[in-house]
């Protein structure tokens, strides 16, 4: 399902010129309720707002519309969104998630790359059913049209330089923690691409392994996408698909890159270089803290282990 973001695109910039300021923007797409309700949870903080209150935020809040929607698994949706041309993120970065008539406030990271919103205008997020009344709204209530708002925000992000330090990355995902690593994932294949095409700016970006678990094949998101990043940058891409709770046979193009089992010790030990390393991990705290302390019991500095748990 979806719309030409193209023309919602044009929309927004045409509303962008008639009124800068990102509030009365906001108003003008979502419709006089919104501002009653946000001064509704601006008064009783909602469980996202609470839980990331000391993370940096951007100051401006966007109008966004969906523009199109994919199923990517049975409990994921993918949504496509068009917005503000004075929208920007980092890759790994989450949004503020306002949905018109609904008091609370989603948080959802983004799980494409600055790159693609240069190029159309769109982000994109991938969304797992909860009854938590923002994820409820993705899948039982949002189509091709819906507005919204959206702030960015979050201290966990891959921003290199050109010419930088050298470094390697061991990306480790549990269940929908894959959305800002494969964000990261999909930015570096871009800067990855830019070295090729560029005799002058260069990133200094060796390997990037993942290592992402998750119950069964079927709840592996973005799994043939990364494997064809993979197949494009054979000597800078790797990864692993851990299955825990695999019922089903594996499909045969899976097969050499699924493993039974949770993510190993050894695994993350072969990919670790204490001076080359940077390591992001999402997924539920217990898998972030184990995976904390197996990396550092291994040599890899504190501060080159960054995280983003999700309750």
């Amino acid at each position: 399902m979806s719309a030409p973001c193209g023309l919602i695109c044009t929309a927004a910039r045409r509303f962008a010129r008639q009124s800068p300021a990102a509030a009365p923007l906001c108003r003008l797409l979502l419709g006089p309720g919104f501002s009653n309700r946000r001064n509704m949870s601006s008064k009783k903080q909602t469980d996202h707002l609470e839980r990331t209150a000391s993370n940096y935020r951007q100051n401006a809040l966007y109008p966004a519309q969906v523009c199109g929607i994919v199923t990517e698994s049975e409990t994921v949706k993918r949504l496509r969104i068009a917005v503000h041309p004075d929208f920007s993120f980092k890759a790994g970065q989450w949004v503020d998630f306002y949905i018109p008539g609904v008091e609370k406030v989603g948080g959802f990271s983004m799980c494409s790359s600055p790159g693609l919103l240069q190029r159309e205008g769109v982000v994109e997020l991938a969304i797992k059913y909860a009854k938590h009344p923002p994820a409820h709204w993705v899948h039982t209530v949002c189509t091709v049209g819906s507005r919204v708002a959206m702030r960015v925000g979050g201290d966990f992000y891959f921003d290199p330089l050109p010419s930088g330090p050298a470094v390697d990355l061991l990306l480790v995902a549990g269940g929908v923690g894959i959305n800002p690593l494969y964000s990261i994932l999909l930015h570096t294949s871009d800067l990855l691409r830019l070295n090729q095409s560029s005799a002058g700016r260069r990133f200094n970006i060796g390997s990037a392994h993942l290592c992402y678990s998750a119950k069964n094949t079927e709840e592996l998101l973005f799994k043939s996408s990364i494997i064809e990043k993979c197949g494009e940058f054979p000597n800078n891409f790797t990864c692993n698909f851990h299955v825990t709770q695999q019922r089903a046979g594996v499909e045969p193009h899976l097969q050499p890159f699924v493993k039974s089992g949770r993510i190993t010790a050894e695994e993350l030990q072969a990919n670790v270089d204490p001076q080359r390393t940077l390591c992001y991990l999402c997924g539920p705290p217990p898998m972030i803290e184990a995976v904390s302390k197996t990396l550092m019991d291994f040599g890899l500095p504190k501060d080159r282990i960054l995280f983003e748990k999700w309750w």
